[in-house]
């Protein structure tokens, strides 16, 4: 198709950020969403001259199914289809022993990362089973914590397990309509403005474990998004290859 259309979300930083521009590269339109405008207008300043009219940002919170409506009637009304959904805005926490985490830092985390997930993931199967021609693509953004835990992160690994199984849903629950979901899961990303803390072990000890430049994880978004609709990568992990990850350690 000449024209694709995608939506990320948590576009105004990060992985976000660096996936969207990616895409834009590729030729895709895409809506760059988040919660505060400010960083998308920053992300579709940050586009190639040529590829800013295709840096549409929005400003939504994917934790209100109101406003996730409203993102994905604009992308209907205003493109026609949805070809691309990634997956990506989160909220995340200071590492917690279980029984200090506060009861509205759970629900916080499991909102922004699970329910964001399921609102946009919804909106978007509405969208592809309808669409001539019908289907699209969902990558949903994992972590390590989605297989294996760290210490202290039961809100976030239990979130990243939420978004595991609802990949696999949506995966079954798409074939019939031609729309495939994956899931990346990236390991330890470089900090862009900082340098990288040490992080807590499984034996209790700290240590700054390697990093990737975040080039790496966007090649793979990448190359996910430009797969026929007939092929999926349904899971895969990228990550540092000295990064303590089996058996975290």
């Amino acid at each position: 198709m000449a024209e694709r259309t995608a939506v990320v979300t948590g576009a105004g930083r990060g992985i976000g950020r660096a996936s969207a521009l990616g895409l834009l590269a590729d030729g895709w339109t895409v809506v760059l969403v988040g919660r505060r405008k400010e960083p998308l207008a920053e992300t579709a300043g940050l586009a190639a001259p040529a590829d800013r009219d295709r840096a549409v940002p929005f400003p939504a919170d994917i934790t209100d199914p109101v406003a996730v409506d409203g993102l994905f009637e604009f992308v209907e009304e205003r493109f026609g289809r949805l070809d691309l959904l990634f997956n990506n805005a989160a909220d995340v926490m200071p590492y917690t022993p279980t029984e200090d985490v506060a009861v509205e830092d759970w629900h916080r985390v499991m909102d922004s990362i699970a329910t964001g997930t399921f609102l946009c993931s919804r909106a978007a199967f509405r969208i592809m089973k309808r669409q001539t021609p019908r289907g699209g693509r969902i990558i949903n953004n994992g972590a390590p914590s989605a297989q294996t835990p760290r210490p202290d992160s039961a809100a976030f690994t239990a979130a990243k397990h939420a978004v595991a199984g609802l990949t696999r849903s949506l995966s079954l629950d798409g074939r019939r309509h031609d729309i495939s979901c994956g899931q990346i899961d990236i390991g330890n990303v470089t900090p862009p403005d900082r340098p990288q803390p040490a992080v807590l072990q499984a034996d209790g000890s700290r240590r700054v474990e390697p990093t990737m430049d975040v080039r790496h994880v966007v090649d793979m978004v990448r190359t996910m998004a430009g797969l026929p609709l007939g092929v999926n990568i349904q899971s895969v992990l990228v990550m540092p290859s000295a990064m303590p990850y089996v058996g975290r350690g």
